[in-house]
């Protein structure tokens, strides 16, 4: 019932809307200050890696597995993709483009700032981010994704449907196969 209401109704529309620009806004700056001011991730990596001792580590030692043998070692490209992830998910909520991969990629990254053991406002970010996935389209109305999905949905559906011929017959589309 209430993920009902969350996908249609407009007092949820008009709710999500206020989130997501809240949690886009607070996204863009966060990447944007890393793409102006420089970033280098290694330092926070190293710091994940050294939660997973001790008695309780805040890391688990799978998490840390996987930052010191694939993040840290590619730490380069998580120097690039970090802030321009960042940056883009929050113009894509604050636009309302998007709106649904945008929120579900800012979850992936709370979800990993979170396993590397840094709550901050992470969890707070995740748990709204899930209302805006949850309620799909509707996080989207009051903006572009008014336009662009509608838009979207109409080219995929003239690429994927066949199309007939004044001589009753059907020409393929590039997903359908000719046969003799």
């Amino acid at each position: 019932m209430f993920n009902n209401w969350l996908r249609t109704n407009k007092v949820a529309m008009w709710l999500l809307t206020f989130i997501r620009v809240y949690i886009g806004y607070e996204w863009m700056v966060a990447g944007w200050g890393k793409l102006t001011g420089g970033f280098e991730a290694a330092g926070f990596l190293q710091g994940a890696i050294a939660k997973a001792t001790g008695d309780h580590p805040a890391v688990q030692g799978w998490w840390a597995a996987f930052l010191e043998h694939a993040a840290l070692p590619g730490v380069k490209i998580f120097n690039v993709m970090v802030p321009l992830g960042e940056f883009l998910v929050g113009l894509g909520l604050i636009l309302g483009t998007f709106t649904t991969f945008a929120a579900l990629m800012g979850i992936v990254m709370n979800a990993a700032f979170l396993f590397s053991g840094t709550v901050s406002t992470n969890a707070q970010m995740l748990l709204l981010q899930m209302f805006i996935l949850v309620a799909a389209a509707n996080a989207g109305k009051i903006g572009l994704d008014r336009w662009v999905i509608p838009y979207l949905r109409g080219l995929w559906n003239k690429w994927t449907h066949k199309t007939t011929r004044h001589d009753g017959g059907t020409t393929p589309t590039p997903l359908t196969k000719q046969t003799a």
